[in-house]
């Protein structure tokens, strides 16, 4: 066999190999997509609207946030802990009538420290943080960053930007989703879903509106039923 003949065969070799290579990679590609939208629901959109439309960076972005905390296991909370961050959580919510912005900002901390706790990256890291949560709990992650944005806004910003009470208060709302289900007794715990604190309820004969839908009650904090305190016309600028 001649040596141009020889050099052919491995050219030959060589473009088959390339080709394959490629079409496995857009077929991996091609079940990534679905497979990371249904992972990661609306933070799927999320990322899309951030990098302009552009669908294949922000499913590479997503792919990375899957690879670099995918494997990470959650830590369970003592019963002791559980009950100090629900009181915590309590105790912000009643204060966001006169404060809301040290509420928010009450909010932003016991998240970040929460999270901490059940094993993902320090609060510190935020972004780091956030990222780890949206590979774990990716649809509810969005009220942590939020509050997050509500905490760190200045007031005058914020009143330029027109996050007002009623921004926080949603804010608020949506983080609530996230609180609950860090705070929970995993699975592996032994324990179902905890009875962690409701932003909604009704009490001492329907005065306080619940302020989501539904009717939710508040827990029972210390012995006694609290309210969920983010009454639309009640709470106040800070």
């Amino acid at each position: 066999m001649s040596t141009g003949l020889i050099i052919a065969l491995i050219v030959i070799v060589a473009v088959v190999v390339i080709i394959a290579a490629v079409m496995t990679l857009r077929a991996r590609g091609a079940r990534r997509g679905p497979s990371l939208k249904r992972r990661f629901g609306p933070e799927y959109d999320l990322a899309v609207a951030r990098h302009d439309g552009d669908t294949k960076a922000a499913e590479r972005e997503l792919a990375e946030r899957v690879e670099r905390h995918g494997d990470l296991r959650e830590r369970a909370l003592e019963p002791a802990q559980r009950e100090q961050y629900e009181a915590r959580w309590t105790a912000a919510q009643e204060r966001f009538v006169d404060s809301p912005r040290e509420a928010v900002a009450e909010a932003d901390r016991l998240l970040a420290e929460l999270a901490g706790a059940r094993g993902f990256p320090d609060g510190g890291q935020y972004e780091e943080q956030l990222a780890a949560l949206s590979v774990h709990h990716a649809h509810h992650v969005d009220g942590y960053r939020r509050v997050h944005r509500a905490a760190h806004l200045r007031a005058d910003d914020a009143r330029e930007g027109g996050t007002g009470t009623e921004d926080m208060r949603e804010a608020m709302v949506a983080a609530r989703a996230l609180f609950e289900e860090l705070v929970r007794p995993a699975r592996h715990d032994g324990g179902g879903h905890a009875a962690g604190p409701h932003l909604g309820g009704r009490h001492d004969g329907g005065r306080h509106k619940a302020a989501v839908s539904g009717d939710h009650k508040a827990p029972a904090a210390r012995g006694g039923h609290v309210p969920w305190a983010l009454h639309r016309r009640q709470a106040k600028e800070s």
